[in-house]
Formats: structure tokens, sequence, C-alpha cells
């Protein structure tokens, strides 16, 4: 049985908490604990309530209590849930990403706001099933997001947030088990470097989580009719420098760019994605899909309607190909 994000996720940090004995947790609602198969994993136990603390329910509080451990060179962790993923945002835009900037260097910020995702699930209404909120923190100057889609590159890119001085949004979106196996040592994913997922020739595709599930079956289902799709998932969101290079590399071999987004569809990051590559492949042909600019309802039949899934993305290839 394959290692799921959850599980993923907490052996990253378990594995930075025992090579760095100051690395701290702060969290609220989730216990950082998770089963595999006969293996447990309990940070509270394994390194106490100082060091994997629970908090009181306020992410202001938590966000602001890792931020000035960071500021001294402590490295530590705020895991926030879904429904708050705003409640720390003006700390994150006016202090965690500019005073590294501001204090020439001095002011490091070896922090991490872990922050679930809630996706567009059913039955959840308006205020609990939105997506696409990373876009905001990823227009913040000075902020890296990641948003992993894989329990491997989960692990990854979470040991390499722990280690960069620089303050990191780790996005986590509610995904199926998939991709490479997650080995038990620790090991780093490059932030900044996209993951081409199947290569091709006539059409690009880009998305991140939790959009790579759709594509990824679209990409199949257009390979049964004769199309070869690349498909890239950025997995990172903010600089976008390094993650552009292959997905403009792609394009001037195809000549075609399809994005597919969870959240809105205006500001979304995939808009921004088109936009670099509309600036450096001139004539290339695109197209966006994304969810409406509206709030998600709670009927499954409703949700179903807006949601970008697998068969519009197959439709919007063809009709971008045929185009």
């Amino acid at each position: 049985m394959p290692k799921n994000m959850s599980f993923a996720i907490l052996e990253g940090i378990q594995g930075e908490m025992r090579r760095d004995k100051f690395l701290t947790l702060f969290f609220e609602y989730q216990r950082p604990s998770a089963r595999w198969g006969d293996r447990t994993i309990n940070l509270e136990t394994e390194f106490g309530r100082w060091r994997a603390r629970f908090c009181a329910i306020d992410e202001q509080w938590i966000v602001g209590g890792v931020m000035g451990m960071s500021m001294i060179g402590v490295p530590a962790i705020a895991h926030i849930p879904s429904m708050t993923t705003f409640i720390p945002y003006e700390l994150m835009f006016n202090h965690a990403g500019k005073l590294r900037h501001m204090t020439g260097g001095q002011a490091a910020f070896p922090m991490v706001l872990w922050a679930d995702m809630q996706g567009r699930q059913a039955f959840q209404a308006g205020q609990h099933a939105d997506a696409g909120l990373e876009s905001s923190y990823a227009r913040l100057a000075g902020l890296k997001v990641v948003v992993p889609s894989t329990p491997y590159d989960a692990k990854g890119l979470m040991i390499s947030a722990i280690r960069d001085f620089d303050p990191v949004v780790f996005c986590q979106y509610p995904m199926p088990t998939s991709g490479p196996e997650v080995p038990d040592k620790p090991y780093t994913v490059a932030i900044g470097e996209a993951a081409i997922r199947t290569e091709g020739t006539d059409i690009t595709i880009v998305g991140y989580a939790p959009q790579t599930a759709e594509i990824a079956k679209a990409v199949t289902a257009l390979k049964k009719d004769g199309i070869s799709a690349e498909f890239i998932d950025p997995r990172m969101l903010a600089p976008l420098d390094g993650v552009m290079q292959p997905i403009i590399k792609s394009v001037r071999k195809t000549g075609r760019l399809l994005t597919s987004d969870d959240g809105s569809y205006s500001f979304c990051n995939c808009a921004e994605i088109i936009a670099r590559v509309a600036e450096a492949v001139p004539g290339v042909k695109v197209k966006r899909l994304a969810f409406p600019d509206a709030p998600a309802p709670g009927a499954p039949e409703m949700l179903n309607f807006m949601r970008v899934d697998a068969a519009k993305i197959e439709a919007a290839a063809k009709r971008l190909i045929k185009g």
C-alpha cells in the first residue's frame, strides 16, 4: 500500500525534527499523527509538546509566533485548517514577505505556513468549498508558494520548504494517492522546478493540484483519440521564473497551451502562466479553463456543472487543436 499525502508530509517533518533539534510545529485542530500500514507517526509523543505544540484556536497567534521564532533563526511550521486560509494574510503580506528584504537579509525567515486547502467538495457550500486561494499568496513579493499533487512531491517539497531561508506557503489539497513510491529516507524536491508528468507533441496542458487528477484522465482519453498531450505540473506558483522555462519550451514545440484551474476564472494563477507564455511565444493558441466567478454551490449536481473535469479538459483540447 503506497503512502498517502498526510503520512508522507509528517514523515518529512519527522525527519527534519530529528535533524534539527530546534524545529518546532504549531498546530490547532489536526494532531500531528498518521498511520501507514503498521507504522505510526506521532510528533507530540516523539518530540514533546513544546516542539509539537497544540495552540489556541487563533491563527494570527500561531502564525505570528512562528514568524517571531523564524526572525531569530529558529525554523518553525504553522499548520492552519482550510477555513482559516486568509486569517494570517496580513502578517504574511506586511511582515513575512518583506522583512528579510527590508533588513538586508539580517532577518532570515525559515518558516513554513502549512495551509490545508478545502477544494471543491459537494455539500460544503461556498464558505467551505473554495479553491485557488493560493493565487492570493502567490502575488505577494518575498513569499514562495508550493502546491504538491503527489505524496512523493509533498514530502520532498516540505523538506525543501523547511530548509529554505525564505518564508514558504505550503498548500495541501486533498489528493488521491498517486505518483512514485515515497522513500523512507529524507530527500528534497527542488522548489522552483516544474514536473513534466506526460510528454507530448500536439498540445501543452498545464495545471496543478487539485486539477492534476482530472488532467491525467483527460490526457489518457486524448491519447486514445491519437492526440499527444504534454502535461506539466508547475508544483510551485511563486516565484514562477524557473517553472516557466519548461512550459515555454513545451509550447514552442506544440504551439498550443491549455490551462486548467480549480480557482476562479478571473485572476487565477494559470492566467499569469498564459500571460507569460503569450509574451514569450508569439502566435501561440491559448485557452483557460477555471471555475466560474461565483461561490461554490452545495448541491453536487450544480457543483459538477461548474467545476472543470476531465471531459471538459478533453473537449477544450480538441477544440484548440482543430482551431
